[in-house]
């Protein structure tokens, strides 16, 4: 690693260490790590060039940071529940030239293999969080949620543990909660149905955690928008743009009359976008629209009603 700007004003002098120069016979080299050189101090001769410093890598933020120390290797992470700070020992059963190992050496490297895993995890903590972090990125693989979204789950399972959240319940229904308020903090279109079928426990129980974890108060979880549901129940529904932009439009309508407040975004969803699609002649059918957004035909009604008495919306059937 070369030396960088971000080095230290002391660091950045070039190190002298003892090799003999061959062209003035002296004993005194610098190691200059902003050339990538080493250089005879006395006559200047370059003794050997692209040299790699392989000290500990520092890393200074801002001017008066210089004092900070920063780890080498990948960058922490949530979604592991050592934060991915600890050594792993590879799988493939091959040296660093990529070699098949011997029998014997096979067998040494399987119980280096288990002692790393027990010390690894060691206690229940880690245990329980080892599990819950592996279910979340199982589910999260499903669903084909980013790796940001999972480091947010990983956060507030963190923080629910550490509130005792979890006592009692079951880490699969915790981690599917956990996973669906991220999705809610990160305004990310997803049910509560949808988790519950990647899930390995059923839909009630996932509710009442998730209503329990929403409770905490050190836990903030925004509202869903139900616009963000028109690009995904709109595509499926195979509508064109005018329909979508009208249901957007029939959304912010009825935020600013507060008709949205305590109804599911996806109902109020599913039934802007029936009305949109109405209003500009490309008509689908409640129970086409209701399959999409996972909601039953009465919810499309009721909410269709509701929008078109209060926006005075004018639909031509």
């Amino acid at each position: 690693m070369l030396l960088t700007d971000t080095y230290p004003p002391e660091e950045k002098k070039n190190r002298k260490t003892k090799t003999e120069c061959p062209a003035c016979g002296k004993n005194v080299t610098v190691r200059d790590y902003q050339q990538s050189t080493i250089v005879c101090e006395s006559c200047g001769l370059v003794l050997k060039e692209s040299i790699k410093d392989r000290g500990p890598e520092w890393t200074a933020y801002s001017q008066e940071g210089y004092e900070e120390k920063s780890r080498a290797g990948p960058p922490s992470t949530e979604t592991i529940h050592d934060k991915g700070l600890s050594t792993n020992i590879d799988w493939s059963n091959r040296d660093g030239r990529g070699k098949s190992l011997s029998p014997q050496r096979r067998r040494q490297m399987y119980r280096l293999r288990k002692w790393q895993r027990r010390t690894r995890i060691s206690g229940a903590i880690d245990r329980n969080l080892a599990l819950a972090l592996s279910e979340m990125n199982r589910m999260s693989s499903q669903l084909g949620l980013k790796r940001n979204l999972q480091e947010i789950a990983s956060k507030i399972y963190r923080e629910a543990a550490k509130e005792g959240l979890i006592r009692g319940r079951s880490i699969e229904g915790v981690a599917s909660a956990v996973l669906y308020a991220a999705c809610r903090e990160a305004q990310i279109p997803r049910t509560l149905e949808e988790i519950a079928e990647v899930s390995r426990v059923d839909l009630g129980e996932v509710s009442r955690t998730y209503r329990f974890i929403a409770r905490e108060p050190d836990i903030h979880l925004p509202v869903t928008d139900p616009a963000r549901y028109v690009a995904r129940f709109g595509s499926k529904l195979d509508i064109s743009g005018e329909v979508r932009v009208e249901a957007m439009r029939i959304i912010r309508r009825a935020q600013e009359k507060k008709l949205t407040s305590g109804k599911s975004p996806t109902g109020i969803a599913a039934a802007a976008i029936y009305i949109a699609a109405l209003k500009c002649g490309e008509g689908r059918t409640q129970r086409e629209v209701s399959e999409v957004a996972d909601v039953t035909e009465v919810t499309i009604r009721n909410r269709y009603k509701e929008l078109v008495e209060e926006l005075d919306e004018e639909i031509d059937i």
